[in-house]
């Protein structure tokens, strides 16, 4: 049996992230992961999404779209989809690598396996095989899954290879004639982007009236129209019903309707991965699949602590990292506790959307007294130069009482780097008069801030 001051359960970006903090900290740390370090993020999220669409990026340029600045390419251009899919194994596999490096660099002990939970001797106990590890203070960062409907056909789909979730859909080696996309939501946005780009036909099928979930809805809907020009078809407020033969039978307005499809793509959400061994038993309050944490990220049990997807509240591994560092922030007796007022979220097409704070309907739903400063992304020198006119815009929700900003939205080149600047705006609650003033680099397309608050 081994003692630790920190067992950490869970090797993603908020468990890998906690435990290399806790380290630096000068606790003695032991990191507990089943499959692979990095998690969902690194290993079938965020980065291998990316790796995807700058691949489509790429051949939107060299297939035409640079004939406009006098850059063309002779010969056919295609896209070798297997080629797309080995580089984005070297990507993930060298920052797996690093992950682990950076793990063993701050001593963090790591251990391969799948996590039971218990008590021994009076401590908090994790037992991995045949092996027992105590510790003052437990982690669980154990992530989540993709959610698989319970609609007709899609086991059987899954169990034939066509359907699929956005883990699966990661390591497929061919392009569809046609695919569909059951759920409208960042994953699902992104995914039929890159596909709709590289040649397949996409159809997307989501049961709300607008795409993005909860995001600003002006953004929201100027994005889905640039993904029509691209030929994307959209079906909203729609149910899907079968799955079958290559054949979708879906719901829109009372009505039966049919579309075909190849290969399906699931992407209707995901769960937090709470059915821990021992959970229950050490008494760890879930609501509705979901770990219950209080501001400094501990659950119902005294040091033991949940972050990242598995307590449900953002999904995101932004925000896993910073709960990490709240949980051992408390450990350490530090007055720290988390906000979630200003997550940034970002959808990574061409061009980019990113979001931070309160929504314009959400803004209203609140009662505040607020106003919307907005202006099109074509008074950013820089934009235009790169991209020519577009429908892009920037948007600020700005709180009249106290002049300060509680929400923006963006749709331009560069959104995901510039996003951070409001985010900060409103985690600070910078004056906006002291924003004003701020000297932007020019040109850039952050410059657009300024324009926005000067409208």
């Amino acid at each position: 049996m081994q003692n630790f001051d920190v067992i950490v359960v869970g090797g993603g970006p908020a468990g890998y992230n906690s435990a290399e903090y806790a380290a630096h900290q000068g606790k003695k740390v032991l990191l507990v992961e089943k499959k692979s370090l990095g998690g969902t993020c690194l290993n079938v999220g965020c980065i291998p999404t990316k790796t995807f669409l700058y691949a489509g990026k790429m051949y939107h340029y060299a297939s035409g779209a640079g004939e406009a600045y006098g850059v063309t390419a002779e010969g056919p251009v295609h896209v070798d989809q297997a080629a797309v899919v080995a580089k984005k194994d070297e990507v993930v596999k060298m920052l797996v690598q690093g992950v682990g490096s950076a793990l063993r660099r701050s001593k963090v002990k790591v251990v391969n396996g799948t996590a039971k939970l218990g008590r021994m001797d009076g401590k908090l106990a994790v037992f991995v095989g045949d092996e027992t590890y105590t510790a003052e203070n437990l982690i669980l960062a154990t992530g989540s899954t993709p959610a698989v409907p319970p609609i007709e056909g899609v086991k059987e789909g899954m169990a034939d290879g066509t359907v699929m979730t956005s883990d699966e859909i990661l390591d497929m080696k061919e392009i569809p004639k046609k695919l569909l996309v059951v759920g409208g939501g960042v994953i699902g946005f992104e995914m039929a982007a890159y596909f709709q780009e590289v040649g397949a036909k996409v159809t997307v099928i989501e049961m709300l009236d607008k795409v993005l979930g909860g995001n600003d809805r002006e953004v929201s809907e100027l994005l889905q129209k640039e993904l029509e020009k691209k030929g994307v078809t959209f079906h909203l407020s729609s149910g899907v019903k079968k799955l079958a033969g290559g054949v979708v039978t879906y719901e829109k307005d009372g009505r039966l309707q049919l579309a075909a499809y190849d290969k399906a793509l699931m992407c209707v959400g995901r769960r937090a991965n709470s059915q821990i061994e021992g959970l229950e038993e050490l008494g760890v309050q879930t609501e509705r699949g979901a770990i219950v944490t209080d501001e400094h990220m501990q659950t119902s049990v005294p040091h033991v602590y949940a972050i990242g997807d598995v307590n449900g509240k953002v999904m995101l591994a932004h925000v896993g990292y910073r709960e990490g560092e709240v949980a051992v922030n408390h450990i350490l007796g530090e007055d720290d506790t988390m906000s979630y007022d200003a997550i940034s979220g970002v959808v990574y097409t061409s061009p980019e959307a990113a979001f931070v704070g309160l929504s314009e309907e959400q803004a209203k739903a609140s009662g505040r007294n607020y106003e919307v400063k907005k202006v099109s992304i074509n008074f950013s020198g820089r934009h235009v130069a790169e991209n020519g006119l577009s429908n892009g815009i920037c948007k600020l929700i700005v709180d009249k009482n106290k002049e300060t900003l509680i929400g923006a939205a963006l749709m331009s080149s560069y959104a995901s780097e510039y996003i951070y600047a409001l985010a900060l705006m409103i985690d600070l609650q910078l004056p906006l008069r002291q924003v004003r003033r701020t000297i932007f680099p020019h040109p850039t397309v952050c410059e657009i801030i300024r324009e926005a608050l000067m409208n």
